[in-house]
């Protein structure tokens, strides 16, 4: 039932980050660089991998197992369809859910080739029995199968390509400890400059064919979160409005308008982040409120709060978390328009916004 949840939640929120591979994925594929030299962003992570992928090339060796983790929408599963293009290797792709047997797994590294890119989404997901399977084939490239049961059962141990597997997380501390240290490269994917962005808006803006001006690429990237993902299903959203309104270029005036409509602010809050804040604020005088108190009076799931909403609210600084729970910072009080008073009480609050 809260998967259910979860997912009307991400499908119905404009700034949702969660990708449905079934919606416009010949279009999102298009977008995605295909080289290094593409990818924007995430400068730090891209010049150690071209060494690590150079060097791996020249030993003619399979690349250590790489390690991807940060806030979902950050380019994780297009980074590794590019370190598989570099490698001019295959690439496999999976889920940890999707995985429910050890003989799953066992029947996708048995169809591997020497060099193959193994690539498990939701690594973290992963059953404890499957990633039992995982430890021996990453240090070894070899599977331990038990054959038969009872006093006959007897263990085999099969061979298997060497290859490279690309694990991809938002929460890397939810991972083992075992399997963590069996991966070689651990990169840590930070989220978008505005510049980043802009530049990431207009690239998509050009393979699709839409004009935009550099300014309204701007008014697009400040509003998206630090997330690629964001940023082009709002370029998405925008060309409608361009094409509607204006003359289908897209300016930052058509951008604010569309996204005013759509309900985004100028820090890409919407409407959802704002009744969370408000919340905290009138119902709770500021903070602090347990996180399972919050979702039950804004009527959102406690998983859905803390993976979509808190982690850019703490980023922007308009949230903290105490021992004790939840709070909201100086600085939401200001971009909410809201008096703040050190130890303000909850009628305080209410008072002097109803009198705004």
């Amino acid at each position: 039932m809260m998967d259910e949840v979860n997912e009307f939640d991400f499908e119905n929120r404009i700034v949702s980050n969660e990708y449905d591979s079934t919606q416009d994925s010949e279009v999102e594929n298009s977008l995605r660089p295909r080289t290094l030299d593409e990818y924007i962003g995430q400068e730090k992570a891209k010049g150690n991998l071209k060494i690590y992928i150079e060097s791996a090339k020249r030993r003619g060796e399979a690349l250590d197992h790489v390690l991807l983790y940060g806030p979902p929408g950050l380019g994780k599963t297009t980074l590794s369809s590019i370190i598989a293009n570099e490698l001019g290797v295959n690439i496999r792709t999976t889920s940890g859910p999707a995985i429910e047997k050890q003989g799953d797994l066992a029947a996708i590294l048995t169809n591997l080739n020497d060099g193959d890119v193994l690539f498990i989404d939701e690594i973290h997901r992963l059953s404890r029995a499957v990633e039992e399977i995982l430890y021996p084939a990453m240090e070894d490239y070899a599977l331990d199968i038990i054959i038969g049961k009872g006093p006959s059962a007897r263990s085999i141990r099969l061979t298997i390509p060497r290859f490279t597997l690309i694990g991809a997380t938002t929460r890397a501390g939810q991972l083992t400890t075992p399997l963590r240290d069996r991966f070689g490269v651990l990169l840590k994917l930070e989220l978008y400059t505005t510049e980043e962005l802009a530049t990431i808006v207009r690239r998509s803006a050009d393979i699709l064919g839409i004009g935009i001006t550099d300014d309204g690429a701007r008014a697009i990237a400040s509003r998206s979160r630090g997330t690629p993902r964001i940023a082009n299903r709002f370029l998405k959203r925008v060309r409608d409005f361009a094409l509607v309104i204006g003359d289908g270029t897209i300016t930052s005036d058509i951008a604010k308008q569309a996204l005013q409509a759509l309900e985004v602010d100028e820090l890409g809050l919407d409407s959802i982040d704002r009744r969370m804040l408000e919340t905290i604020i009138h119902v709770y005088g500021g903070g602090p409120v347990g996180l399972e108190t919050l979702a039950a009076t804004v009527g959102e799931e406690a998983i859905t709060i803390e993976d979509v909403y808190e982690p850019y609210l703490m980023q922007i600084g308009f949230l903290s978390r105490t021992p004790r729970g939840r709070c909201a910072t100086k600085l939401a009080y200001d971009h909410l328009h809201i008096p703040f008073h050190p130890g303000m009480t909850d009628n305080q609050s209410r008072m002097n916004f109803d009198e705004e």
